[in-house]
């Protein structure tokens, strides 16, 4: 971008803040957002800031039509010293690229794109929390915005931050949770978007879960949508099993996201020498190893809940329960890890976060 200058006008009227006991997860929104125009004669320009408020949209929209829309979700945590800290935004910035790409959007300037977070978050720095557990989830997200309904690609767009304070992800925050391992339904097939974080791949998801929530369950295990044998993601998040001391990870197939997460929990695993391994592993596979007792603990990895420890897997009526449905001690380390260099408290030997002035 060549004029990387961002235009702030602050809001007069401040909203109230809401109490973080029992802070719900995206469900209130700070008081400023950003947005960056796109078109094919100027690319990428008119970066602002601007209070908090409705958009305009041409009923012709692209977005309204064809879902040509990405978006990203990261955090920023507040530690003892009041100092505020983003982790690995440069990963999503990178990911956000990578389905900019596979939706035929425009590439946005990754160092424009960093820049509009730190100066968005440092001007709505009171929104962040500073609960345990809590922290303010930031959405970057693009859609196209040209009035036309011909089916190619828009050639206008609008790139947008909102930021939202929030709590635990799921009710039951870091206790074990149960998921059903879906048969019926498909997230991703090899070749479309599931490496993409864009908005189908999850709409197309809420049927599944609309209909496991009904028997108590938090959230689906997703098969390959070939075989439907193969692990994938464990709802909207990345999965994990620690077998007879080694952990496993379904390996990034071109159907599965690239969890930020998921290689911090990588990296953390082989710093301490864990073994770990990227692999296809089928349910099969995992049925027969937990009735010989060697699944020892599974976990999911993702921005919103960071590490969500996993009780019970039930697959064709049949129930896994892992762990005697308590956390494991590997879970436990990591996630207490991860949330330490978050928060500031754990130190950050890998460099991930970026503390703002």
């Amino acid at each position: 971008m060549k004029d990387q200058t961002i235009q702030i006008t602050k809001t007069t009227t401040f909203k109230d803040k809401p109490s973080t006991e029992g802070l719900p997860f995206g469900k209130y929104f700070s008081d400023h957002m950003f947005t960056v125009d796109y078109t094919e004669e100027k690319g990428w320009h008119n970066g602002r800031i601007e209070p908090y408020g409705p958009i305009e949209l041409d009923p012709a929209a692209s977005i309204l039509h064809y879902g040509q829309t990405i978006f990203e979700g990261l955090k920023a945590y507040v530690t003892n010293d009041g100092k505020a800290k983003l982790f690995r935004p440069e990963k999503n910035i990178e990911r956000l690229n990578r389905s900019n790409d596979r939706l035929s959007i425009p590439e946005i300037d990754p160092e424009f794109l960093l820049k509009a977070i730190k100066e968005i978050v440092s001007l709505d720095k009171s929104w962040i929390p500073s609960a345990p557990g809590t922290a303010l989830y930031i959405r970057p997200y693009v859609f196209g915005t040209e009035p036309n309904i011909n089916v190619v690609p828009s050639k206008e767009y609008k790139l947008m931050i909102i930021l939202s304070p929030v709590g635990a992800y799921y009710p039951e925050g870091i206790n074990p949770v149960k998921i059903a391992v879906e048969t019926d339904y498909v997230r991703a097939v090899l070749g479309g978007t599931g490496e993409a974080k864009t908005g189908g791949n999850y709409a197309g998801s809420f049927k599944a879960q609309e209909l496991v929530a009904k028997d108590g369950f938090s959230q689906v295990l997703w098969l390959d949508g070939i075989e439907r044998k193969y692990i994938e993601e464990a709802g909207a998040m990345n999965v994990f099993f620690k077998i007879d001391g080694e952990v496993v990870t379904p390996a990034l197939s071109g159907s599965i996201l690239h969890g930020v997460t998921r290689d911090s929990v990588i990296q953390l695993l082989k710093h301490w020498g864990v073994p770990v391994t990227e692999r296809r592993i089928s349910i099969d596979e995992l049925y027969d190893l937990h009735k010989e007792g060697k699944v020892e603990e599974i976990f999911s990895a993702g921005t919103a809940a960071v590490i969500s420890p996993i009780g019970q897997l039930t697959w064709k009526g049949q129930d896994m329960v892992v762990n005697n449905y308590e956390i494991g001690d590997l879970t436990q380390k990591v996630y207490n890890t991860l949330t330490g260099i978050q928060y500031g408290t754990e130190e950050d030997i890998f460099n991930w976060t970026i503390t703002l002035d």
